[in-house]
């Protein structure tokens, strides 16, 4: 009886840890930076073989559909031929390896900082240091942003990404350890440099797109109920009302998924968010998140706010993923 229940804790405690030791180094430390972070390098692996691919006249649906399965071939074997030789060194070689990877490839202290950046910009009137912080955020036009522009963007971004570079990569983790974190990170990275709908990716990228589509589709919406409840439970924020917005008005932003964490941060927040989005001088989008009282001129105040928010959300997951781990495991 002993050993079965030593056995139990020790197959609870390896998940578990993993799981907290990421999340805690991210937040202590940040994204790392170093010149073989794992984004990076599945950026440069994807480039070549988008070069390749298109030098050989596989451009269309088919070549996206193999660019995606060789990524996920190369980073997926490099991660168990890494695993396989540091674990055969010792087993805390391998887990380490794992700890290490599972902390590069998540981004909340990344986004807060970059999001404070904003906020300290915007607090002290700086419109120009406002729209190159923003920059770092959004792929869309900054010149004609006003301070409260800057805000809402800067919100935007961190509700969308809460999402994207938190949720997601957690709920793979648990779901598939690091090779689930890795594949969804191999994903997101061809969504990002691949999935557009203009002349080169409209069918090259349509793989990339959809997948992280798919991938996505859960935790964003889990997004949305972790912004509701932890709003619910904080003092100063509209939990009901980020339940509702968030509902209701998710379908105004492009895409199956974007639109959960954006509206629900604007009904918690009770600001309005988005209108007007310019990309290359174009109008890209032009409605509006929020309730019609709630004002769009948003103050440098929200930003903090929301980043509190965003951990009680991160902190609230965890606990969901533990239990979880403790009950499936």
């Amino acid at each position: 009886m002993t050993g079965f229940a030593e056995f139990t804790l020790t197959s609870l405690a390896t998940p578990l840890l993993l799981l907290w030791s990421i999340f805690l180094l991210d937040l202590w430390f940040g994204d790392p930076v170093y010149r073989f972070h794992p984004i990076r390098l599945i950026g440069h692996l994807l480039g070549y073989l988008e070069r390749w691919l298109f030098a050989r006249g596989w451009n269309g649906y088919t070549g996206g559909i193999l660019l995606g399965l060789l990524l996920l071939g190369i980073v997926l074997g490099c991660y168990f031929l890494l695993q396989k030789f540091f674990g055969s060194l010792h087993p805390v070689l391998g887990w380490s390896l794992d700890l290490f990877l599972g902390y590069s490839l998540l981004a909340l202290r990344d986004l807060e900082i970059h999001g404070l950046r904003v906020w300290r910009a915007t607090a002290n009137g700086n419109l120009m240091k406002a729209r190159e912080g923003v920059s770092q955020l959004v792929g869309r036009d900054v010149e004609q942003l006003d301070l409260a522009g800057c805000n809402r963007a800067t919100l935007e971004s961190l509700s969308e990404n809460l999402s994207d570079g938190v949720v997601s990569p957690l709920f793979w983790l648990t779901l598939g350890g690091i090779p689930g974190m890795l594949a969804f990170k191999v994903i997101s990275t061809m969504d990002s440099m691949v999935g557009y709908r203009n002349e080169r990716y409209l069918r090259f990228g349509w793989f990339g797109a959809r997948a992280d589509d798919l991938m996505n589709w859960l935790p964003a919406r889990l997004t949305w109920v972790l912004l509701s409840i932890s709003a619910w439970i904080l003092p100063g924020y509209d939990g009901r009302m980020a339940w509702s917005i968030g509902l209701s008005q998710h379908q105004y932003m492009p895409g199956p998924n974007a639109g959960w964490g954006q509206a629900a941060s604007a009904g918690a927040l009770r600001v309005r968010l988005v209108g007007e989005k310019w990309k290359n001088g174009r109008l890209q989008h032009n409605a509006w998140l929020g309730h019609s009282d709630d004002p769009a001129q948003v103050g440098a105040d929200s930003i903090p706010r929301l980043i509190r928010l965003n951990r009680y959300a991160t902190l609230l997951l965890l606990v969901i993923l533990s239990l979880l781990i403790a009950i499936f495991n």
